[in-house]
């Protein structure tokens, strides 16, 4: 992400209730950054996550059909996360 004052040349307009800015306020200054800074690096790191799950790709036909059957193959058996899940979780405890 660029970061240096020349390539800053675009403004992003945001409005807020009060109650948004105040927690994004406490939220910034915990992180020892500015309000800007906080938003526009929490704005950028959710839209690289929100992209990297929805990447186009291409495979060949045989390379398809190899990824294919391994999503429907069945997992192999897992005792320690068969157990895992017979038990009550720490909420139900």
């Amino acid at each position: 992400m660029p970061t240096t004052l020349d390539s800053k040349k675009h403004r992003l307009n945001l409005r807020t209730t009060r109650q948004q800015r105040k927690l994004i306020e406490v939220a910034a200054s915990l992180c020892g950054e500015d309000m800007t800074d906080f938003v526009i690096t929490s704005a950028y790191n959710r839209a690289a996550q929100v992209l990297a799950d929805r990447r186009h790709f291409e495979l060949s036909a045989d390379r398809w059909k190899k990824f294919v059957a391994a999503l429907d193959r069945r997992p192999a058996p897992n005792l320690r996360l068969r157990r895992l899940l017979s038990e009550p979780s720490v909420l139900e405890r």
